[in-house]
């Protein structure tokens, strides 16, 4: 066995991998790890012909330097490899090494990260940097850096695993004196330690409250507060004051409840605790209230239009006129006809006064697209994903992040939450589709349009027409918006495609000269091009036909998908050039 350094281009999967033969490894985990540092340690290969080698151990760590090595802007170090070499001998032998490999590597315990985290900081590393460099949460960081908080004795008997992940997160809560207490306990005989749930109470005297349920800014309440150490959360110290800062903030939300014009705000003690099945969903213009459920441990729960169900059957009667002995429900001033005719009338009248204002008629129809209504129908693009592997490479494309991006800017511009997954798919209200519509009225012509942007895009069917005539317009080089990855090739089985690729990247020469080889060789002959790997010169920018503006096939076979959707544009095209000439001219042209 040798140790040297291989380029990354030079190293083949093996089957006597362990783990050979599955899709893509998940290395979410090492890739940040991998992005900064290079691989630390040493994969294993074993020679095979032409100076090639083939991958015994260390699949993961191969495939996140291949990732990295792709990214813009990568450092070229990340293609040379270390490596422990076997010789050829049998494959036993190599899948002994694999195995080897994979199950004697045991993940450091906590206090063992502890150790060397303390000393990277020591040595002048943040918390961010060393969560960089190990690709982990800086949650995680800080959570191993609390053990540090605690007494020897206590790490100690975390790493011989007398105590469980549970109590010794508690007792990052505990000052040094308290942590002494609980030693004391512990090595009393006769004592009784609390351990979990029960460390939590005893450590903040009874009654434990997270400061996250507070409806009001606890830091500025000026109420001492109990950090978890491990930085997951903080309890509040005086219960009463607490309390009453949340009653006070309870008041407080339903006087602008009441303001909103709620019929009425009932507040539900934590001794009647509310269950949704005793109440029916009733919108605020049918009478529906708000009920603020308050919860012992200081959480309170907003629900927004309910009415028990008893209320529900009443306005039910006294919708369909009533049980015996109820009062006679009062005519309507308009009766339906007359309505009709009102509505008719006035929806007339603002159509027409729309001819004169098509700036306050584009903000309208974005609203309805946007949120709908029971005449307009509008779903956003749910973008079918087959495998893993597609949806990793959509969602690391730059279309993909450039669209998001916008997409995310216009969610808070129009008020929604920001992990709402589209613009467009509301449920049709028309509460909704006046609010937007009054927030698109205060915009800017160029911001409606960056809406309208979005809005399409969302709605805009994959593999449809009517891509292929917008790309087509604006003259879209893909080139721009993406590179070959393995998902392509990957999905590529038709050798007489893979053919003409090769001649393509390659050119005739090279294309005619493995044109007996098996598909795993043509699509390594057109990555080493596209990647300038073993020498070969390196292809830029190129998109596979089916993917340009205008697509074309590679084979006569070839006229469905993209190219089948450029035929419909073409067709439209033509027929829009040629017209009719015994069509009547438009009404609209004399204008013009």
């Amino acid at each position: 066995m040798k140790l040297d350094f291989i380029d990354l281009g030079n190293i083949d999967d093996s089957a006597v991998n362990m783990r050979a033969g599955r899709k893509a490894p998940d290395v979410t985990d090492i890739l940040p790890t991998v992005r900064a540092r290079g691989i630390l340690v040493p994969v294993i290969l074993r020679a095979s012909s032409e100076g090639r080698y083939e991958l015994v151990a260390g699949r993961r760590r191969v495939h996140a330097a291949r990732l990295a090595l792709a990214e813009p802007q990568a450092d070229p170090e990340l293609g040379r490899v270390p490596a422990a070499i076997i010789g050829a001998g049998d494959d036993a032998a190599a899948l002994e090494a694999s195995l080897i490999e994979n199950l004697a590597r045991l993940d450091p315990d906590e206090v063992t990260q502890w150790e060397t985290f303390t000393r990277l900081v020591k040595e002048g590393r943040s918390v961010d940097e060393i969560a960089a460099t190990f690709g982990l949460p800086e949650l995680a960081i800080r959570r191993v850096l609390a053990l540090g908080n605690l007494l020897p004795r206590l790490r100690q008997l975390y790493a011989q695993e007398k105590l469980d992940v549970a109590t010794i997160r508690q007792l990052t809560l505990a000052s040094k004196s308290q942590q002494r207490d609980w030693l004391a306990l512990y090595d009393d005989p006769n004592g009784w330690p609390p351990y979990g749930r029960e460390l939590k109470s005893w450590l903040l005297g009874g009654e434990t409250i997270a400061a996250r349920h507070a409806l009001f800014d606890v830091d500025a309440s000026g109420i001492a507060t109990i950090a978890d150490l491990f930085g997951e959360d903080r309890y509040l110290a005086d219960p009463d004051a607490f309390w009453t800062a949340q009653r006070a903030a309870i008041e407080a939300r339903k006087a602008d409840y009441l303001e909103q014009g709620w019929c009425d705000v009932v507040i539900v003690p934590a001794s009647e605790p509310f269950h949704s099945w005793d109440y029916e969903k009733t919108a605020k213009r049918k009478g529906g209230l708000v009920y603020i459920d308050i919860r012992a441990s200081g959480e309170v729960i907003f629900h927004e239009g309910y009415v028990s169900r008893k209320e529900a059957r009443r306005i039910a009667k006294a919708a369909s006129g009533g049980a015996p002995g109820t009062p006679k429900p009062q005519r309507p001033e308009l009766t339906s006809a007359l309505q009709n005719y009102v509505d008719l009338h006035r929806h007339a009248a603002v159509r027409a006064a729309l001819l004169a204002r098509p700036e306050v008629a584009l903000r309208l129809m974005v609203a309805h697209a946007i949120v709908g209504s029971p005449l307009w129908a509008v779903r956003p693009e749910r973008q079918f994903l087959r495998n893993d592997e597609v949806r990793e490479s959509l969602e690391t494309s730059r279309g993909e992040a450039v669209f998001d991006e916008r997409r995310r800017a216009v969610l808070d511009l129009l008020g929604f939450a920001p992990e709402e997954p589209t613009v467009t798919g509301g449920n049709g209200d028309d509460y909704g589709v006046v609010g937007v519509f009054l927030r698109l009225i205060e915009l800017p012509d160029p911001t409606v349009m960056d809406v309208i942007a979005v809005v399409i895009g969302e709605t805009l069917a994959a593999g449809s027409a009517a891509v292929e005539a917008a790309g087509g317009e604006i003259g879209i080089d893909m080139a721009e918006w993406w590179q070959a990855d393995d998902a392509l090739f990957a999905l590529i089985r038709d050798r007489e495609v893979l053919s003409r690729i090769v001649a393509e990247v390659a050119g005739e020469t090279v294309a005619d000269a493995n044109a007996g080889e098996k598909s795993k060789t043509m699509k390594r002959i057109v990555g080493d091009y596209l990647e300038g790997r073993d020498g070969r010169p390196k292809v830029e920018r190129w998109v596979p036909r089916w993917m340009q503006f205008p697509p074309m096939a590679y084979t006569a076979r070839g006229g469905v998908g993209t190219v089948a959707a450029h035929a419909k544009v073409v067709a439209a095209r033509d027929l829009r050039d040629a017209p009719d000439p015994d069509e009547p001219a438009s009404p609209f042209a004399e204008a013009a």
